[in-house]
């Protein structure tokens, strides 16, 4: 059963009868420092320009929603329950720049276990999508994994791979046997954002924004 981080959760808000598009983030690697099995709070550690780049996207009217795998809990490194302190600590700490996270999905499971929710299968998209709204084919996934990026590509979202945490050196080792690139790749989440941003005339959808960036690949 995938899992969510229920107290770290927004209020929701009165949906429009359009389905909105969004921005689905890895968490380690991507907003946090990468740092393995993050088994204990002490462990959690923003990357400096993280507030300020959610920021920019919820001032945008993108909800922005963390997607991340934690196979901790399956394999008995941390209780679940961490990972809920975690997800509530960094909600807490971005709140105070200003930054908010629309909510936070998580898949306790390990491959063995078959779910439909570990990243690269998109189950955690796809609830999303159910609970909030959203059309994922105007939706961005940002991620330091290709396994992330996969998951994306399967429903249509457009995807930007980081080179922070594992991004660098999965995009220098691996790339070539990617069946499918990601749309981009840059530097860290703040490029991504500026990307996504710069791309997205007010009050349009990200569809017109990985259009316009689409056409600027080589």
């Amino acid at each position: 059963m995938l899992k969510k981080s229920s107290p770290c959760r927004a209020p929701k808000k009165k949906q429009s009868d359009q389905p909105r598009p969004a921005v689905f983030l890895d968490r380690d690697g991507t907003i946090v420092e990468e740092k393995g099995y993050a088994n204990h709070i002490s462990r959690l550690e923003i990357f400096p320009y993280s507030a300020r780049s959610i920021r920019r996207l919820n001032r945008a009217g993108l909800p922005v929603i963390v997607v991340t795998n934690q196979s901790g809990i399956a394999r008995d490194f941390f209780p679940e329950s961490l990972v809920v302190q975690i997800h509530k600590t960094l909600k807490q700490q971005l709140a105070r720049a200003g930054a908010r996270i629309d909510d936070f999905y998580y898949c306790p499971h390990i491959r063995d276990d078959q779910c439909d929710c570990r990243k690269p299968l998109p189950g955690m998209l796809n609830r999303a999508a159910h609970e909030h709204h959203l059309d994922l084919t105007r939706s961005v996934v940002v991620s330091d994994r290709f396994d992330d990026i996969h998951m994306g590509q399967q429903v249509g979202c457009y995807t930007i791979l980081v080179l922070t945490g594992y991004g660098a050196g999965e995009h220098q080792w691996h790339r070539k046997k990617w069946e499918r690139q990601p749309d981009h790749v840059v530097k860290n989440l703040e490029e991504a954002v500026k990307m996504i941003l710069k791309h997205q005339p007010h009050g349009t959808a990200v569809t017109k924004t990985t259009k316009k960036i689409r056409k600027a690949q080589p």
